[in-house]
């Protein structure tokens, strides 16, 4: 069964940076269609953030504009997500997606739900 898993996510202070990473092992993310990050925090609806195609076009959620970036780094075969400025309403827990191939759905933050693939999160706690 193919997994992605993240890592990185840890207890920070207001404004601080966090780089978060997903790898697949059994996966080759070069030749995915569409890559992205989203969270989730308990008692909340699921937020998409960043998307990037395997052209290498990003969309970002406006309301994380000028705060993340997503990169993927096709040597080590790993998703990133950088992000500054943290917020206490940045605590949830922080998931990849990958989808394979083009479903009809572009590759977009919005349509993260619809993802084939998803890991199962790594916990981004930011306190004042």
């Amino acid at each position: 069964q193919v997994q992605l898993v993240e890592s990185g996510g840890r207890s920070v202070q207001v404004g601080g940076s966090l780089t978060l990473s997903c790898t697949a092992p059994a996966l080759d993310f070069v030749y995915y269609y569409c890559l992205g990050w989203f969270r989730q925090a308990p008692g909340k609806e699921r937020e998409g953030l960043a998307t990037i195609e395997s052209d290498g076009d990003r969309t970002y959620a406006d309301y994380m504009k000028g705060r993340i970036t997503i990169s993927r780094d096709g040597a080590r075969n790993t998703l990133w997500l950088q992000m500054n400025g943290l917020k206490p309403e940045d605590t949830a827990t922080y998931h990849c997606a990958a989808e394979p191939g083009y479903s009809g759905s572009p590759c977009d933050f919005r349509n993260l739900g619809g993802f084939r693939l998803k890991g199962q999160g790594t916990q981004v706690t930011v306190s004042s």
